[in-house]
């Protein structure tokens, strides 16, 4: 495997010019606004486990269209709130998994909310939650699930959610409202961009090697899934290529950059077929708030692995006191 996209030094000065829609902050407040119709319900329910240094709550809210999603809340059984916090956002395929796949923010002295990803959950790690919304013809996985119309594409289901993930996880005794932060890698990494565009108070956000990002390029450059499902639906669907663009630019993470101003650590994998550097150079040079980027030379979708972890928690720290 070789690099697979720009020169650094071209990388560090990608600014490609944004594909945003006349009404996207219009349609992001009607579809917010939408949702809170329903009140948020957030129910945190003890759960009996075998860990000993931390506390587990078994999580449920009302999401897009006031569907349950479920979630974990994991924190240090010995400390006393209200805690910073991290709202987390798991990889395509995946779910919450299991109260002990995720100890390390826990083990750092924060409140831990792992979001449940709606419909997904079967490909490497559990979840729990169904997806309820319409999904007409897709090609199969979840990147295309909707996307002829804006109003029933995936992704603005699930980008709702997230966004009252946070806000349950401030109704928490134990949470600090003013030290919240958002995580995660690949497409967790996507939707904490999409929630800090959409949130404008979040104390910091942790993206790595992030997904649906400069959607269409990635379209044009990575043979790799979960891309390539939008290419191969525009591949048989030939006559709807602007249609699904349309769609994609409300949930493009360069427009969700532009509008946050959280500080933000980025990672960038050089090495990355999946979701190839440009992109997510691309969101972060049009990042609004203050920002840094580790870069990882010979590493893949990977990214930093548990090196990165460490950096990670450096940053969180110093956004969160």
């Amino acid at each position: 495997m070789a690099f697979v996209d720009m020169t650094l030094k071209e990388l560090r000065d990608y600014l490609p010019a944004r594909t945003e829609p006349g009404d996207f902050d219009a349609f992001w407040a009607a579809t917010l606004a939408e949702a809170r119709e329903t009140g948020l319900g957030a129910r945190f329910e003890p759960v009996e486990t075998r860990l000993t240094t931390v506390e587990v709550e078994d999580v449920t809210f009302h999401g897009f269209g006031g569907q349950p999603v479920k979630g974990w809340l994991v924190r240090p059984a010995a400390a006393t709130g209200p805690l910073p916090t991290v709202v987390e956002f798991v990889g395509y395929g995946g779910g919450r998994g299991l109260p002990h796949e995720r100890l390390v923010w826990a083990s750092a002295g924060y409140a831990h909310l792992t979001m449940d990803t709606r419909g997904q959950g079967s490909a490497w790690q559990v979840g729990d939650t169904p997806d309820d919304g319409p999904a007409g013809n897709s090609f199969p996985g979840f990147a295309t699930r909707g996307v002829l119309d804006r109003d029933t594409y995936y992704y603005r289901r699930l980008y709702t959610d997230a966004v009252r993930a946070i806000e349950a996880a401030r109704t928490h005794p134990a949470v600090d409202p003013a030290r919240v932060l958002v995580a995660g890698g690949s497409q967790g990494g996507g939707i904490a961009l999409a929630a800090a565009g959409l949130v404008p108070d979040l104390a910091g956000v942790v993206t790595d090697v992030p997904f649906m990002q400069h959607i269409r390029y990635a379209t044009e450059i990575t043979d790799d899934y979960p891309y390539k499902e939008i290419a191969e639906f525009c591949k048989v669907h030939r006559d709807k290529v602007e249609r699904v663009f349309d769609t994609i630019s409300y949930v493009d993470g360069t427009n969700f950059a532009a509008r946050a101003t959280a500080p933000a650590l980025y990672s960038v994998a050089l090495m990355d077929e999946v979701c190839p550097p440009s992109t997510v150079f691309a969101s972060f040079n049009h990042y609004a708030g203050p920002k840094e980027i580790e870069v990882y030379p010979y590493n893949g979708h990977e990214g930093g692995g548990a090196h990165h972890v460490a950096r990670a928690l450096e940053f969180a720290q110093s956004v969160s006191g």
